[in-house]
């Protein structure tokens, strides 16, 4: 049995119907990003779709020393917190350092840990106590049976409120694979498990001083992982990926959101039936 979740408007996970995180890869504009966060809230609740806002801070693993790393914690914050009390929308940042974690605790209703830090005992334990809900990317490095681990780090503290995201796996330099047979073993471990169909198209520094992607394939992965019976996706967005300041190859536009939740929405309801 999957552990069912809960939010102050919504339940995910416990083999309830598919939950959507979403949002730009990190904060450009703060307009902009708010005005994503309420597009995407009525996209979803035209499709009864459970919702999670899901933007950066901070992007501190950049492949380049000058690429754009967003606003920083606290103007970050201060955004993330319009969104949730604004719109009534959870919301969803990941967190790189020790010194942050207490101040994003008080915003953020899920705590993303990147996937570079999945193995970082301390850090995740560090993570766990806050007690809030943790959503860890599994590392490009591990396998899927690995990540029992990490749960039990989290765990260790009493925290279960957990959920584990698969991005894709190391398949030779600059390229990523993605296993459809992690899903399920994830899945066994009891907390809900999320598909990134956007980063599982990432091609990691594939273009020198950034990385590279191919979007093309963001539904194609993302139909099939719902095929499987997982709990959550996970899709960055942006209003024109060739000009997003980070992980624009693989982010999709904001105007493939309906259609493609739509029809993720009717295979879900099969998988689960």
């Amino acid at each position: 049995m999957i552990k069912k979740i809960t939010f102050d408007s919504m339940e995910i996970g416990g083999n309830r119907p598919l939950f959507l995180i979403a949002g730009p890869c990190v904060i450009e504009d703060p307009r902009e990003t708010i005005r994503i966060a309420g597009i995407l809230k009525k996209i979803t609740a035209e499709l009864n779709i459970p919702f999670i806002f899901k933007s950066s801070y901070d992007k501190a693993n950049r492949t380049s020393v000058g690429s754009f790393r967003g606003p920083g914690l606290t103007e970050g914050l201060k955004i993330l917190r319009e969104i949730k009390d604004g719109l009534g929308i959870p919301v969803l940042s990941d967190v790189h350092r020790f010194e942050e974690i207490d101040e994003a605790a008080e915003v953020l209703d899920v705590i993303q840990v990147p996937a570079f830090l999945c193995r970082q005992t301390d850090f995740i334990i560090s993570v766990a106590r806050t007690m809030k809900i943790i959503n860890v990317k599994k590392g490009q490095f591990l396998a899927p049976w690995d990540m029992k681990h990490v749960i039990e780090k989290l765990q260790s503290v009493g925290n279960d409120n957990i959920i584990i995201t698969e991005r894709g796996t190391s398949f030779g330099y600059n390229n990523l694979v993605a296993d459809m047979r992690s899903l399920p073993i994830m899945r066994s471990f009891g907390f809900p498990v999320v598909f990134d169909a956007t980063h599982s198209v990432q091609l990691p520094g594939g273009k020198g001083q950034s990385s590279g992607g191919e979007r093309k394939f963001v539904p194609v992965l993302a139909r099939a992982a719902v095929g499987t019976g997982i709990d959550g996706i996970f899709l960055e967005v942006h209003k024109d990926p060739e000009k997003a300041l980070c992980d624009g190859p693989n982010s999709i536009n904001l105007d493939m959101v309906p259609k493609l939740m739509e029809q993720l929405v009717k295979i879900d309801k099969i998988a689960k039936n």
